[in-house]
């Protein structure tokens, strides 16, 4: 879970209902008397430096509704490492490179924790998934099942065919426009979404309407991740999530999940397929399945262990990779040499053949310096996903409490003036020369985390990023619409979630390229 957005608006909303004035009262002692024993208990340590905070809510109020922003504003004024209270939870905020570097190098174990949240414990299967488990040896076992056998770059290489199937028909409907303005931000989304589909579960799932089942329930579930909880900061309060509504909608997404999950894997487990069938491609259910018949795992694997994993796959592998395209083709947008270079650069690799392959990709040295770039300005999780410490700890000079919750603020972190030079502009010639990358081991450049907690999806998520741009940029000539024709009109202002995409989509007008 990331940090709520607008705290205070969604708390005000509720106040109107009888049950809510009653936990206000209740809510008021029991806070006080936290409060004044966490104060007593906490006085002889040499804790971070902290903000003034307010009675009961503590710093909630200073996250505003872009708490990237607000609590780079806050690191400006009170120093690169902070403690906030966000209710009853002690919240540890790190905002530069050094003390990432000194967190992983030095004390990675200690802060490879993961805060139990209402809403991953409700979705996630009680948090038996990847992301979200509980560090230990199912989470170990897990995370080594999924680097090695759904996530490793052969496995990823295997699902080209997808990407290019996929890609192929987003490029026919974008030559089927004629000239007619599209929203790129939907069609980059629905595009994404079927690659994670057909790679996990093995086909799309679209309505007879044409609704796509499967990226409303995907919003649905990145909605709900990122929703105001009362336990998730006062957790002797958490009833009151029941009172507002909040269990009972967390349980109905839930349900429908659990039950189509259920209808997935029972399908692939009936479905008779013939050994000559040599067109069928294993998808992740298939993986699964059989690691899970053949009893070779140090764990058993069990239908909820499967079912978390899987949810894993969808939320962590689409919305992610295309809201950073969505950024990408923005920057561009506004860049026109940016664009220019890498449409020529894209053209001459690719020639005169008749579709852009995976090989000639590794040859798009540009391209891939455009997508750095937008990572670094726009990384998809700009506070990346919360930690929570393991044990007490000595960092960066200070105590740090056990089970104190930990942010990474990445996106202060890739835009730190005392790293980079003109850091708000969009200039991708940064990494031409530059040994600079994302995988975690330049703490400068983290949109992927780094540690035993990073993201072990980056290699699937860049493989579809980079085809899919390769493609808009080789068979496209792209241009703003009419009223906004000027560059300086494109709206770049963000709207927080579990991912930071565009507040108002992208809409541009493509062009076929004749070569």
């Amino acid at each position: 879970m990331t940090l709520p957005y607008p705290v205070l608006q969604q708390l005000w909303q509720q106040r109107n209902s009888a049950p809510y004035i009653l936990c206000c009262f209740v809510f008021c002692l029991i806070s006080f008397l936290y409060v004044f024993n966490k104060h007593n208990r906490s006085s002889k340590l040499n804790l971070p430096p902290c903000p003034p905070k307010l009675p009961i809510i503590g710093n909630l109020h200073q996250l505003g509704t872009m708490p990237h922003h607000s609590l780079r504003a806050l690191s400006h004024k009170y120093g690169s490492l902070m403690l906030l209270h966000l209710g009853q939870t002690p919240t540890l905020v790190v905002s530069s490179a050094a003390l990432a570097r000194e967190m992983i190098k030095s004390h990675d174990l200690v802060f490879s924790g993961r805060p139990v949240t209402t809403a991953a414990d409700i979705l996630l299967y009680g948090c038996k998934d990847i992301s979200f488990a509980p560090y230990g040896e199912y989470w170990r076992q897990a995370r080594k099942i999924c680097v090695l056998e759904l996530l490793s770059l052969k496995r990823v290489q295997s699902f080209q065919f997808v990407r290019e199937a996929e890609v192929g028909q987003l490029v026919r409907r974008l030559r089927n426009s004629n000239g007619v303005y599209v929203n790129l931000s939907e069609m980059l989304t629905a595009t994404t979404n079927n690659i994670v589909s057909r790679c996990v579960i093995g086909q799309k799932f679209e309505a007879e309407n044409g609704k796509r089942w499967f990226r409303e329930i995907s919003k649905t579930v990145m909605a709900h991740l990122t929703a105001f909880s009362v336990r998730d900061f006062f957790p002797s309060l958490g009833w009151i999530d029941v009172l507002t509504g909040l269990i009972w909608r967390l349980k109905a997404t839930f349900g429908a999940l659990d039950d189509f999950f259920n209808q997935v894997i029972a399908q692939h487990k009936t479905a008779e397929r013939d050994d000559r069938d040599h067109s069928h491609k294993e998808d992740f259910v298939d993986i699964l399945l059989k690691l899970q018949q053949d009893g070779m795992l140090d764990f058993q694997l069990t239908q909820d262990n499967l079912k978390a994993i899987l949810m894993d796959m969808f939320v962590g592998g689409s919305d992610t990779t295309s809201t950073a395209l969505e950024w990408a083709f923005a920057e561009l947008m506004k860049s026109p040499v940016a664009m220019k270079k890498a449409q020529e650069e894209v053209r001459r690799v690719v020639g005169n053949k008749s579709k852009v392959e995976e090989s000639d990709i590794n040859q798009m040295k540009y391209l891939k310096c455009v997508l750095k770039e937008t990572l670094r300005l726009h990384p998809s999780l700009p506070l990346l996903v919360p930690r929570e410490t393991l044990s007490s700890v000595k960092f960066g000079g200070y105590d740090i409490p056990q089970k104190t919750r930990v942010f990474v603020n990445s996106w202060a972190i890739q835009r730190d003036p005392e790293i980079w030079d003109r850091p708000e502009e969009f200039l991708p010639e940064r990494f031409e020369d530059s040994q600079v990358d994302f995988k975690g081991h330049d703490f400068e450049f983290i949109p992927f985390g780094a540690g035993r907690r990073g993201c072990p999806g980056i290699a699937f998520g860049i493989a579809s990023a980079e085809y899919m741009m390769a493609n808009l940029l080789h068979w496209f000539d792209w241009e703003l619409p009419k009223p906004s024709k000027a560059k300086e009109n494109l709206d770049m202002s963000e709207a927080y979630g579990l991912t930071v995409h565009k507040k108002v989509p992208l809409c541009l007008v493509p062009k076929l390229h004749f070569c």
